[in-house]
């Protein structure tokens, strides 16, 4: 956590910034591409394909998107974390990990 936190001047955790922001299409408003360069986010979204102005896009990024997505999905075959019935944040997170050793088993 250390590696990319931002130091601050008071008392309270440091704030971590993302480096990248990989979204999907629903993410290409203007509104949000500018608030995101304007806190030094860099972005990985695709342009929709009525837009005019169409600018760079990395496909290598935006490929890593689909692994996070598959193993999202993959967890969610469990119905107890689908439907979030842990009421505590630690058991929840706990009900996860339990998750992710069957599907890694």
């Amino acid at each position: 956590m250390s590696q990319g936190a931002v130091k601050r001047s008071g008392r309270g955790r440091p704030r971590l910034r993302p480096l990248r922001l990989v979204g999907d299409k629903g993410y290409t408003g203007r509104r949000i591409r500018n608030y995101l360069r304007r806190r030094g986010i860099r972005l990985t979204i695709p342009r929709l394909s009525n837009e005019p102005r169409r600018g760079p896009f990395n496909r290598e990024i935006y490929r890593q998107r689909n692994i996070v997505e598959r193993a999202i999905n993959r967890l969610k075959q469990f119905r107890r974390i689908a439907t979030r019935y842990e009421k505590l944040a630690a058991n929840y997170t706990a009900m996860i990990a339990i998750a992710c050793i069957l599907l890694w088993l």
